[in-house]
């Protein structure tokens, strides 16, 4: 393995496993969709989707239509005007009566995109949807739904686990006389700023697998939006087939995905902060790809650039607080032992020093949090190693911002649930 190995991405179009109907596409061409499994030491994860949603034809006898614009539904990360989605884990909450719903995703969903959904603190089940299809999520067999009255409201979420697909949304529908319900925003926001680390590439559920759903989601009462693509460097470059950098990109609403570049070109829409509540917490962990020899990003640029990206979101939300990472870049062998990298190290703390004095700028250093088997074969964590490191940013959190943890019994990650089983060996 070369010096480098152990903190390459890979560029968009790599080819890589994917969740069941997930294939990664060239840049503005469209690919056929492929079913993969999950394995686990080798072993194939039975069922590893299951609540696969059905495909519906929405009667107005029994249906009651609320288009996307309906004021009943909260969008959770970037969305654009047309309903798009964008980034990494966007998603929708929505409360409802009744005993069925179905979601209608139009022409700018991509095929066979994996979603996460469930109904009240259930745990999380998974459904491939394709564009201009009406699938029903929630019946009267559903999951929970029957531990509640009919008439209550139950409260329905989804997320979008492919980083790099997405969907539209045309209308939620739910039982004729039946409506929707806006369910109460949670009271903190946390912005979660970085590249495939934090979008979760290669973990086994992607999005909703990585370290930044396990901390925005552990935080039990926080509202969040997962900024993060894989391949993007700080820098506003090309890397890895990305056309900018964060600190050009992280100001507008789309990603530098090819569907976004079919969609806008060169030139996304902004996004538009004040009509979206501030972060009060804003975590970046960023550099992996600047720091890869092949993309060519000097330390001087690297440093000046998070400078520039960290006074940019100051500006945008005077009162939130910063977290920054320390690269975990890896590990190598080195003797008879293994050897975790340092990518920009000085660089970094250089950035946290030149904003020690405002006070607003805190340092997260991951040194010891990860070993070398907590990285996967492909150069990014593992499962276990995402939750490792949303775990010590929780307590660090905790211990820094005195928030308490409210994520206290409802699923976060999925299919986490091992054990042994053997009472005497």
């Amino acid at each position: 393995m070369d010096e480098n190995a152990s903190q390459r991405e890979a560029p968009p179009g790599s080819g890589k496993a994917v969740p069941r109907g997930r294939q990664e596409s060239q840049r503005g061409i469209r690919t056929m969709t492929a079913s993969s499994a999950i394995t686990e030491n080798t072993q194939v994860r039975e069922n590893p989707y299951p609540g696969q949603a059905t495909i519906t034809t929405l009667n107005s006898n029994k249906w009651t239509t609320f288009p996307a614009n309906a004021s009943q539904i909260s969008y959770k990360g970037r969305w654009d005007d047309q309903h798009i989605s964008w980034w990494s884990a966007p998603g929708l909450v929505v409360g409802f009566t009744g005993e069925d719903l179905a979601v209608s995703f139009g022409n700018w969903t991509d095929e066979e995109v994996l979603l996460a959904y469930r109904v009240d603190g259930q745990d999380w089940q998974f459904s491939n949807v394709t564009a201009n299809a009406s699938y029903q999520f929630i019946n009267a067999a559903t999951t929970g739904l029957n531990l509640t009255n009919s008439t209550n409201t139950k409260r329905f979420e989804f997320r979008v686990t492919n980083w790099s697909y997405g969907v539209q949304i045309q209308s939620i529908s739910v039982s004729s006389g039946q409506k929707l319900v806006s369910i109460p925003t949670r009271p903190k926001t946390v912005e979660i700023i970085g590249d495939s680390l934090s979008a979760g590439q290669y973990a086994t559920y992607e999005a909703i697998s990585s370290w930044s759903w396990g901390f925005a989601e552990g935080l039990g009462d926080a509202e969040y939006s997962i900024t993060a693509y894989p391949g993007i460097c700080l820098v506003d470059a090309n890397c890895w087939g990305n056309p900018h950098g964060q600190t050009f990109q992280w100001y507008r609403t789309s990603d530098t995905s090819g569907r976004a570049i079919d969609l806008y070109g060169d030139n996304p829409p902004h996004w538009n902060f004040a009509t979206h509540p501030a972060a009060d917490l804003t975590v970046i962990n960023i550099g992996t790809n600047d720091n890869n020899t092949h993309n060519n990003v000097s330390a001087p640029a690297f440093q000046q650039s998070y400078i520039d990206l960290i006074n940019g979101i100051h500006q945008v939300w005077p009162q939130t607080q910063i977290i920054i990472f320390s690269l975990w870049s890896g590990f190598s062998a080195v003797g008879s032992t293994y050897v975790q990298g340092a990518g920009f190290l000085t660089e970094i703390e250089n950035v946290y020093n030149h904003f020690a004095d405002q006070g607003f700028v805190h340092y997260f250093n991951t040194t010891g949090i990860l070993q070398h088997n907590d990285i996967g074969p492909l150069y990014h964590p593992t499962d276990v190693g995402h939750i490792k490191v949303a775990s010590h940013l929780l307590q660090y959190v905790r211990l820094k911002s005195d928030w308490d943890l409210l994520a206290t019994g409802p699923e976060v990650q999925s299919d986490t649930l091992y054990w042994n089983d053997q009472s005497s060996y």
